[in-house]
């Protein structure tokens, strides 16, 4: 088991990685999985439409995409973030950068842990998971 963080090209305001890890694997086991071999990657909008072309057929920036290897409850796979697009939904909804970070971090993670987000009422599922784990994030007061 091993969760690693990189950077591509871009270094978001996150001085205390390790903190960003155990959330992460307080939000997996949360959701009732096991935390396997998991990257997540910070990069910028120019490579992650890259990969939206090349993987998803779509021609158009995102925030994040996920790509998993699950097996049974064992999660495993690769998290790709945009950093430009986590900056401008944090100054689109007046949100502090690292809540904006932690926000798509667990959008990530519960895409790993097999939910969507395509129809309304899955948008809604995922919204309210973010915002649970969100104040678990500022109960626990996790600096990162």
């Amino acid at each position: 088991m091993s969760l690693r963080i990189f950077y591509d090209s871009v270094k978001p305001e996150i001085k205390k990685r390790r903190n960003l890890i155990k959330f992460i694997n307080k939000v997996i086991r949360e959701e009732g999985r096991i935390p396997g071999d998991l990257n997540f990657i910070f990069t910028d909008d120019n490579s992650l439409l890259e990969i939206n072309k090349e993987f998803l057929q779509h021609n158009y920036f995102t925030d994040v995409i996920t790509f998993s290897e699950n097996s049974e409850r064992i999660l495993n796979g690769e998290v790709y973030m945009s950093i430009d697009r986590i900056r401008e939904n944090a100054e689109k909804y007046k949100t502090e950068i690292k809540e904006e970070i932690l926000r798509v971090v667990i959008h990530g993670v519960l895409h790993l842990c097999g939910y969507d987000d395509k129809s309304a009422n899955e948008k809604i599922k995922m919204r309210w998971l973010e915002n649970k784990y969100l104040k678990m994030f500022k109960v626990e007061k996790y600096e990162f």
